[in-house]
């Protein structure tokens, strides 16, 4: 059998951009490409016979035509979002390639479901910001500088110095774009692996009080954030009980908003500072191991003797 042809990835080349690096990390994933002279080629030029013979181009040719693998923004009338932000190349190729790209990642953990939730969040934030900061529009930058710890300025580090011997040559600056690749896809990765886990979590402790035998308390098996699902669901939960680190079994009380050191109803005031025997006889839970002197958590050594503490508490 004969292997199917190696998608010929265009884009320009000279000095680069988090744009299209972002964009050749989203056409990589989605198009499940490992390294390029692999099963893929990547050409950084501006030659226009060789962007012409290019299979998808990215950031150059001034052609924006999805279904023809034309992703670049420098042309008059080149797209841009309902809100009259200007596309970037990333913000191109993300409108097509990015929810595929995603479900790539996910697809090792069973979570492709979280796909497309994870692909709008992400074009909220991140890759409208990249589109932001590549046209210059208000709102990409920092205030009153550049942002030197964003994305873009640490893609834009890569990009060799005018002395370095490797900023000049018909391959000038293709080994740094690749560096700078490795770094936009190593931060894609943990994004949407830190999306699916808060996705994953809110799943869980919807699914945990469902089966509550008193919806005031939230019992989880594992420890996971669960205070903004309680309120953004506006759960009636009063005390969460979940495993700690150290063995112990902790009682939480639930903030009555995002951020506040304030408890909807904090543990009993008998109970404040105590610790083992004088708090397993205020509270009478005989594992019973402490509860803070504002109140706001405790713990016992057991899943029984927590969920007892929560109760007592109601």
């Amino acid at each position: 059998m004969t292997s199917p042809p190696r998608p010929h990835l265009v884009t320009h080349g000279g000095k680069f951009h988090c744009d299209e690096v972002f964009a050749y990390v989203v056409l990589r994933r989605a198009l499940g490409l490992e390294a390029p002279g692999g099963d893929h080629t990547l050409l950084r030029t501006r030659d226009a016979g060789a962007i012409q013979a290019g299979d998808v181009v990215f950031d150059v040719g001034g052609v924006a035509d999805a279904a023809a693998g034309r992703f670049d923004h420098h042309q008059r009338g080149a797209p841009m979002r309902p809100d009259g932000t200007p596309f970037s190349s990333a913000g191109l190729v993300w409108q097509v390639h990015g929810e595929a790209a995603v479900a790539a990642l996910l697809r090792g953990a069973g979570a492709e479901r979280f796909a497309g939730g994870i692909a709008r969040e992400l074009d909220d934030g991140l890759v409208r910001r990249i589109d932001e900061i590549d046209n210059g529009v208000a709102g990409g930058g920092v205030a009153g500088g550049r942002d030197t710890l964003g994305l873009a300025s640490l893609i834009g580090e890569f990009n060799p110095s005018w002395n370095d011997p490797a900023s000049s040559g018909p391959n000038a600056g293709d080994d740094a774009f690749l560096e700078a690749a490795a770094l936009a896809d190593g931060m894609l990765v943990r994004r949407v692996g830190a999306l699916r886990a808060r996705l994953e979590a809110e799943a869980a402790v919807l699914a945990a009080h469902a089966r509550a035998e008193d919806p005031r308390i939230l019992v989880l098996e594992r420890g996971m954030p669960w205070k903004n699902v309680v309120l953004a669901r506006e759960l009636p939960v009063l005390f969460a009980v979940s495993p700690a680190s150290n063995g112990h079994w902790m009682v939480d009380t639930v903030p009555p908003e995002p951020g506040s050191f304030a408890q909807k109803r904090p543990l009993p005031e008998g109970w404040a500072g105590l610790q083992d025997a004088a708090l397993a006889e205020a509270s009478g839970v005989p594992d019973a191991v402490f509860v803070h002197l504002r109140r706001f958590v405790g713990a016992a050594r057991s899943r029984e003797g927590a969920i007892a503490m929560a109760r007592a508490a109601l």
